[in-house]
C-alpha cells in the first residue's frame, strides 16, 4: 500500500469521478483519494465501502483542494457545469483546480474536456441560437465551448503535465430521461433529435477504464486522448435496445428545436448539443477515433452489452 502512488479523484459521487475512483479502487495500481463536498451522502458512504478514501472540498476554496491533492502524485480534474450552469462560474473552477494542482505540483493531471463547436459552427450561422452568459459571451453549447475554449487554454498555459481526456455522450443518458417512452400508438420508441447522424458513445465504466490507461502511461502527457466505446446511429441504437428488451423499439427521432422547446432547464443548450452530433458530425465524430480509442481501452462496452447489464433499470 505505501508503494502506490496517490491520485486524487475530483467529482467522486459523480458519474465520470465515480466511474474514475471504482475504476483505480479495482485495478490497485493507485491509492485513491475520493473527493466531495459531503463525505457523509450515500454516494460518498458507497465509495469508502469499497475502501477508498473520502475527503470534503469545494472547487471555490483552494486551500481545500490543496489539502485534497496534498501527498497526491495525480488528479483526474472534472467541472460540475450541470449544477449551476455559469460559464463564468466554471472558469472560477478551473482557475481554483489549477492553482490548487501548482501547489502540490502534481506529476499527472488528467482534465475532461469536451470541444470548442465554435471552431465548427460559424458566427453567422442561423441553425441554433447563440447563448449568451453574464459577461456577454456567447456560445452555441456552452458546457462544450467553455472546456474546450477558455478552459483548455487555461491549462496548456499553467505549465502542469495534463492529458485532456475528450468526453463523448454518455450510453448512462439512455437509462433515464432520454431511455425510450412508450408512444401514444403503443410502440416503445427512441426519440433522440439527431436525425440520421451518427454519434459518438460511451458507457461511464468505460471512462474509468480510460484513465486508468491514461495514468499508467506517461507518454499521454500533453495529448488529447478520446473517450469513446463506439459512434452509433439512433437506429442502431433502438436496435439494441429492441435485442435487450425484446421488444420492437422505434427510432422516432426528434427535431433539435422540438427539444429546445421543452420547459426544463438547460433544453435550449442541450437542443444545440444534439444539433451539433446530428449536422457537424466530421467535427464531433471526427474528434473522436475509435481505433486509438479502443487500443487504450481494449475492454469497452458496445451499446447492447451496457444496456444488458442495466437492464433491471429499463424495465421498472
Amino acid at each position: 500500500m505505501s508503494n502506490q502512488q496517490l491520485i486524487t479523484v475530483i467529482g467522486a459521487t459523480g458519474t465520470q469521478g465515480g466511474a474514475v475512483a471504482r475504476a483505480l479502487q479495482a485495478d490497485g495500481t493507485f491509492a485513491v483519494r475520493a473527493v466531495t463536498r459531503d463525505a457523509t451522502s450515500a454516494r460518498a458512504q458507497a465509495l469508502a465501502d469499497l475502501g477508498i478514501e473520502v475527503v470534503e472540498a469545494e472547487l471555490s476554496d483552494e486551500d481545500s483542494l490543496r489539502k485534497a491533492f496534498d501527498g497526491a502524485h495525480g488528479a483526474f480534474l472534472v467541472t460540475p457545469f450541470w449544477e449551476h450552469r455559469s460559464p463564468e462560474r466554471e472558469l472560477t473552477e478551473v482557475r481554483t483546480l489549477i492553482a490548487a494542482a501548482r501547489g502540490a505540483q502534481l506529476q499527472r493531471v488528467v482534465w475532461s474536456t469536451l470541444e470548442d463547436t465554435r471552431q465548427a459552427i460559424a458566427a453567422d450561422d442561423q441553425r441554433m441560437p447563440v447563448i449568451r452568459d453574464g459577461r456577454g459571451e456567447e456560445y452555441r453549447v456552452p458546457h462544450f465551448d467553455v472546456k474546450g475554449g477558455e478552459a483548455d487554454a487555461l491549462f496548456a498555459a499553467s505549465g502542469l503535465p495534463v492529458t485532456y481526456l475528450l468526453m463523448s455522450f454518455y450510453w448512462d443518458q439512455l437509462l433515464g430521461d432520454l431511455a425510450p417512452q412508450r408512444d401514444e400508438d403503443g410502440t416503445l420508441a427512441l426519440h433522440l433529435p439527431v436525425g440520421d447522424a451518427p454519434v459518438a458513445g460511451i458507457a461511464s465504466d468505460d471512462i474509468g477504464r480510460v484513465v486508468l490507461r491514461v495514468l499508467q502511461d506517461p507518454s499521454t502527457i500533453g495529448a488529447t486522448v478520446p473517450a469513446v466505446s463506439d459512434v452509433l446511429t439512433g437506429e442502431q441504437m433502438a436496435a439494441a435496445f429492441s435485442a435487450v428488451l425484446g421488444e420492437q423499439v422505434a427510432y422516432r427521432p426528434l427535431t433539435p428545436a422540438q427539444f429546445r422547446a421543452f420547459p426544463v432547464p438547460g433544453a435550449e443548450e442541450l437542443g444545440n448539443m444534439f444539433q451539433y452530433y446530428a449536422e457537424f458530425p466530421e467535427s464531433y465524430n471526427g474528434r473522436r477515433d475509435l481505433a486509438t480509442a479502443h487500443a487504450l481501452n481494449p475492454e469497452h462496452l458496445n451499446l447492447t452489452g451496457f444496456l444488458t447489464a442495466h437492464r433491471a433499470r429499463l424495465t421498472r
